[in-house]
Parts: C-alpha cells; sequence; structure tokens
C-alpha cells in the first residue's frame, strides 16, 4: 500500500475533528507530508501533534490545510507562517517536560516512521526513537507506521511488533538529513575554551550546530570519555574514531546518510527514548556530566535567552534547561552554554545589561558557566556584581564600557 492510499484510510478512521502525532528530528515521515500536499482535504479538521526542531524539521503541518492546526514545544522559521495565523500553538515546556504531555494528550492517532521487519516481524524506531515509545504505550491510540527502507535499525534502539499498529505502508522518502556546515568564524576560539573545562572522564552532552561542532573539533584525540546527549550528528564520527572504547547514548541522530548508516552498525550506540535521555534523575547519576549548549544572549545578571531574536520568539526551550540542572547535580558536572559574543558584524553585543521580561529561557540559579570567543565566565558562586564582571569580561571589547555604565545604573537602582 502506498502512503497516500494508507493516509486516506488512516484518515478515514479518525474523527472528523482529530488530534494526530507526527514524529520530528530524523523521525519526521517526509512522505506523509507530501501525501497530505497532494490531497490537502485530509488534513482539514486534524490538530497535528509533535516535536519538530527549528533547523531540522522543515513542514508547517498547520498549513497543508487552512482548516489545520498544530501543537508543539519549538517555534522555527518553518512554523512562522502558521504560528502568526495562530493555527500553531507553542507549549513552553522542556524536553523532558513533554514526555509527561505526550503521554497525557488526546490523541485520536499517530503516524511513526519505522525500519523494515525483522524475520521475527519486529520493527524499530531506528535512529530517532525520541518520543515515538510515549505513543506507542498509549493503547488508546492507533498508529499508521510508515515501514521506510532507509530507515536502519541499530543493534541498541526501541523495537515493536508490527501488529501494533493498526495499519501499515512503505514509504522510500528519504530521511531528513543535515549535512555539516563549516564551522562559523569565533567557534574555534569557544571550542577551545570549552575543551579547556571539560575534565578527563566526562559525559559529555551537546547541542547540534556550531557549538557540537567547536566542541568535538576542539576534543578530538582525546580518550577515556563518554556521550550521553539528547542529539548527535556527524561529528560525533570523529570521536568514535578517536577512541575505541567511546560509548555514546542518545535520542536521535541526525546529519548525513554516513552517520545514519555508521550508527546503526556501531555496537558502542545506544538510542534511547527521550524519557531516559532527558530524565533528570539519570543524569545526575552521570559522573562529570558536562552539558554544552548554545544560547543567543546572556545578560549580566546571568539569565539567558534562547528562544527570541528583537522580541520575536524563534525557538524553544527545548533540553536545554533539562541538561543543565542534570549537570549541576552531577558529582563533577558543569553546565556550559556558549555564544557569539556579537551578531549583525560585531555592532550588536550578544551579552546585554537585561534581557527583555519575555525572553528568559535559563534563571540566573541555573547559568553555570558562559563561553564567548574571548573566554569563559565561571558564574557559580559569584555574587551579582562579581556575575556581571566576569560576563563583561567576555564580551566584545568594543561593548564592555556600555556594559560597565549600564550596569552601574541598573546598580544604583537596586
Amino acid at each position: 500500500m502506498s502512503p497516500f492510499a494508507a493516509l486516506r484510510a488512516f484518515r478515514a478512521s479518525l474523527p472528523p475533528r482529530a488530534r494526530l502525532y507526527v514524529g520530528g528530528c530524523s523521525g519526521e515521515p517526509l512522505g506523509l507530508a507530501e501525501a497530505f500536499r497532494k490531497a490537502p482535504d485530509l488534513a482539514a479538521g486534524l490538530t497535528f501533534v509533535g516535536q519538530w526542531v527549528p533547523g531540522l524539521n522543515q513542514t508547517d503541518w498547520a498549513s497543508l490545510n487552512p482548516h489545520a492546526e498544530a501543537e508543539t514545544t519549538f517555534l522555527s522559521p518553518a512554523l512562522r507562517r502558521s504560528f502568526d495565523a495562530g493555527r500553531t500553538r507553542i507549549l513552553p515546556m522542556t524536553w523532558y517536560q513533554s514526555w509527561d504531555w505526550l503521554c497525557h494528550t488526546p490523541l485520536d492517532g499517530a503516524v511513526l516512521l519505522v525500519s523494515p521487519p525483522d524475520t521475527d516481524g519486529n520493527v524499530s524506531l531506528g535512529i530517532s526513537p525520541d518520543f515515538g515509545p510515549a505513543v506507542i504505550t498509549r493503547t488508546d491510540v492507533p498508529i499508521l507506521a510508515l515501514i521506510s527502507p532507509n530507515m536502519p535499525a541499530p543493534r541498541h534502539s526501541v523495537k515493536l511488533h508490527v501488529s501494533r499498529f493498526a495499519l501499515a505502508a512503505e514509504d522510500s522518502s528519504p530521511l531528513v538529513s543535515v549535512p555539516t556546515a563549516p564551522l562559523a568564524p569565533g567557534f574555534r576560539e569557544i571550542g577551545e575554551h570549552i575543551c579547556n573545562l571539560v575534565p578527563d572522564g566526562a559525559a559529555l552532552q551537546f547541542g547540534i550546530g556550531n557549538v557540537q561542532q567547536a566542541a568535538l573539533t576542539a576534543l578530538a584525540g582525546r580518550r577515556g570519555m563518554s556521550i550521553w546527549s539528547g542529539i548527535v550528528s556527524d561529528p560525533v564520527l570523529g570521536m568514535l574514531d578517536a577512541d575505541p572504547a567511546l560509548p555514546i547514548t542518545t535520542g536521535v541522530a541526525v546529519g548525513t546518510p554516513a552517520l545514519y548508516q555508521r550508527l546503526a552498525e556501531e555496537p558502542r550506540v545506544r538510542f534511547l527514548p527521550a524519557r531516559e535521555t532527558h530524565n533528570f534523575a539519570r543524569l545526575a547519576t552521570l559522573r562529570r556530566f558536562t552539558a554544552i549548549n548554545s544560547v543567543l544572549e546572556v545578560d549580566l545578571f546571568g539569565q539567558a535567552n534562547a528562544e527570541f531574536i528583537r522580541g520575536r520568539q524563534v525557538s524553544g526551550t527545548g533540553g536545554l534547561t533539562d541538561f543543565l540542572r542534570g549537570a549541576r547535580a552531577s558529582p563533577g558536572g558543569t553546565g556550559i552554554t556558549a555564544l557569539l559574543s556579537t551578531a549583525s558584524g560585531g555592532a550588536v553585543s550578544r551579552i546585554v545589561p537585561r534581557l527583555a521580561q519575555n525572553a528568559v529561557t535559563v534563571p540566573r540559579a541555573d547559568m553555570d558557566v558562559a563561553i564567548t570567543e574571548h573566554g569563559l565566565a565561571s558564574l557559580r558562586g559569584l555574587d551579582l556584581d562579581a556575575r556581571a564582571d566576569a560576563l563583561i569580561a567576555i564580551a566584545a571589547p568594543a561593548h564592555r564600557d556600555t556594559l560597565a555604565s549600564a550596569w552601574d545604573e541598573m546598580r544604583r537602582g537596586m
């Protein structure tokens, strides 16, 4: 059965107004989106529910039909049109909190991308289990399986029998793929500062993009570490090659087909659901857990913004605070937030006097170490003035006097 025929049959089994879970990251069913584009009437009355990540997932599900809606926890440029129209609703949750939400929010159906079945009839969620298990365990939710020959079945990932599905179809659409881009200027220095903070034997977590690439490039050749991360991409291949004993635990792989193939065959890699990869209690047991993530702005109080640019929401909380709090609770752990010191060719400082009220993603009590290309500010245990001084010292030199004056003025008003 084709994805289009399966979608039409599955849609007919759902209520006229239905809530439909659709996977994200590399488990996003691109064939499903294409089928909806061919028959947009099938999306009428649907509320799409899922976790779609900026920079990775490009489908605006609520825009597939004027009478469709969506709920998610991230806002990306791809969703801007339906968000501005009031048809995509953003829920302010961390990645771990989203697991509980998906376990309890009303759902009438779900679509999951899976590997071809093995000889026992088991399929795998492959390189993107993520939130799929939260839906699988809900016996009240019928599931359409899109069986993809491109989805590998790693040795250590989430598997289930094909009998769990209400309907299945084959879908040969390619997986979401994100090539590695050249490292942006300034991130090489950021990577070196991160490298100097990472202790021997650390368990590493990192977001995707320039910060991950910078950190792993700087750490190339280091051995005796482990990776425990919500997401990994192509830069981890270099670490796997450099350390034959490196273990990787992750929820999702997003990168190139070469990454997918290698991780599917690699016995040192485990794919776990988000309930485990982002679990605070589990993170707290990891020795020297070092969380490395990016933010957009940091103010002189030590608060960080990872969601807003000039007042417009462009992202979400994701796993940022999950991992920062896990690192703080870990024996010998460190939570690192990294950012370039300026934007707009140096004209705008990303170390700012004070964040806008609606732009605080990370409260000051959760901030540990902030890093720019100019150095690092270790904020743990510092009072207000010492925190401000440390952050001004890692701002771009051209903006430091202005920041110091702004702090003096704010300090007098406290």
